[in-house]
């Protein structure tokens, strides 16, 4: 897991959900509809995507 990335897509609108979760959103980066992210293959980030997996797809996991 190393060096390892992942490819994040925002592809569901954070409005009406918790304020918590929009807070995540924005600590991975993700802060408008369809864009796209590459994140570190870490605990911490994949603890991040699975409080928001509703609101993300996976694109790419390299």
């Amino acid at each position: 897991m190393s060096g390892e990335t992942i490819k994040i897509k925002l592809t569901k609108s954070p409005i009406g959900y918790n304020k918590k979760q929009k807070a995540v959103l924005i600590g991975m980066g993700l802060k408008k509809m369809n864009q796209i992210v590459s994140l570190k293959k870490t605990a911490p980030t994949l603890g991040m995507i699975r409080k928001v997996e509703h609101l993300v797809t996976i694109i790419d996991e390299a």
